[in-house]
Formats: structure tokens, sequence, C-alpha cells
């Protein structure tokens, strides 16, 4: 059995958990597991995977023994989501530089565009056991 990706995330960002109810739905083998990036699990796998513990600008996307983050972990993502949305994946031949200064702007503008929540949200009880902290 494979090992399922695992999805980290800012839980308090609002643009971010609309994107994880978005995967939810979207979710083509149900293998995608979720924890914040603030939790004691998505701090302990920062850790894992030589990543900055107090960086939550981005998304990081671990698959096997590999980590991604921003641009290269949402284009990766894309490849497990049902529908047509794999093909966003034809993107990851711009040069991640590019990539990864639109991802940057976006992610530094979250929260005065969507907002920001003052807890990590809470899973419903139907996805709960897709979440592991």
């Amino acid at each position: 059995m494979n090992k399922p990706s695992i999805l980290l995330f800012d839980g308090v960002c609002n643009l971010c958990n609309g994107v994880v109810q978005f995967i939810l739905s979207r979710d083509l083998k149900g293998n995608i597991k979720f924890a914040s990036l603030q939790s004691g699990t998505g701090q302990k796998f920062l850790k894992q995977y030589n990543l900055n513990t107090k960086e939550i600008s981005t998304i990081v996307l671990i698959q096997g023994d590999r980590a991604y983050t921003k641009s290269t972990a949402a284009l990766r993502l894309c490849l497990l989501l049902k529908n047509l949305w794999p093909v966003l994946y034809a993107f990851i031949i711009i040069p991640k530089s590019i990539r990864d200064v639109v991802y940057d702007w976006i992610a530094k503008n979250r929260y005065r565009w969507f907002g920001k929540s003052e807890q990590c949200m809470i899973p419903s009880k139907e996805h709960r056991e897709k979440f592991l902290d």
C-alpha cells in the first residue's frame, strides 16, 4: 500500500482552509492527509524535512521521502485530484523562480484578501480521519 501524501497548511488562513475543503471533495484516491503548520504534527514534519518551523507562508506537500513547498507543492497536489485538475501540472515547465514569485505574492496578501481565523479549522466528523492532528 502506498503511503498517503501529507499536506501541511496554514491552519488560520481562510484561503488555506478553503483550499483544504476543495481538496477534500476532489481527492482522487482518498489518500491525502492534512495537518496545520502550527500543530505539533506539522512542526514535527517541518523539523524532519529540515524546513523552517517559523515559516507559515507556504504549503508543504510530503510525498514519500520528499517535501515540496510553494508552487511545486501546489502543482504536485493537482496531480492527486480528480477531473481536469491534473492538467494544471503542465505549469511545472515554468521556471520555479518565476512560479514562486507569483506564489509568494499571493501568500503575502492572503490574510488581507481572504482573512484570518482566530483558531485552526476543526474538521467535520466525516473528514476527521484525514487530519493528523
